[in-house]
């Protein structure tokens, strides 16, 4: 089994000068009830199916599962996902020898920006970019699966 352990935080800077790379993003849920989900990625012109369990108390780890498929096989696919994408454009930032990913996300939910850096254990340390805000691991409303369901652009700010 694979164990995704990740934290995410809000973006509050500029963190533009500091990119090495960047790819549109767009996804939808085949399956998003709570404790697993399903979903459906096209990044560039590559396909990337992907299970995900329920996430441990703290939120900060959980079952992942990703296979890379084709292109068509991703758009065929989508044909079975549940109402609602994702889109955004994915920056990749390495800052003190980790990378970050800082989702831009558009459609409903122009105006979120999320970092997020994966670690090898829970425990990791590491340092906090200038350009990052509050941390909101485990705040299920920042789950990309919740804001299919419940976009940014509703949410009483």
């Amino acid at each position: 089994m694979a164990t995704e352990i990740e934290r995410k935080y809000l973006v509050k800077g500029d963190f533009q000068q500091d990119v090495v790379g960047s790819q549109r993003l767009v996804q939808g849920y085949i399956c998003s009830q709570s404790g697993r989900t399903v979903r459906v990625r096209i990044a560039g012109k590559k396909g990337f199916l992907t299970i995900k369990g329920a996430s441990d108390a703290k939120g900060l780890s959980r079952y992942e599962f990703e296979k890379e498929i084709s292109l068509s096989e991703a758009e065929e696919l989508f044909k079975l996902c549940e109402p609602g994408t994702i889109e955004k454009v994915r920056h990749r930032v390495v800052y003190d020898n980790h990378t970050w990913e800082i989702d831009v996300f558009q459609g409903e939910n122009t105006g979120l920006v999320l970092a997020e850096i994966e670690l090898s254990d829970e425990e990791e340390s590491f340092q906090l970019p200038a350009w990052v805000d509050r941390e909101v691991t485990g705040d299920r409303r920042y789950y990309n699966s919740m804001l299919k369901e419940n976009p940014y652009s509703l949410w009483n700010k």
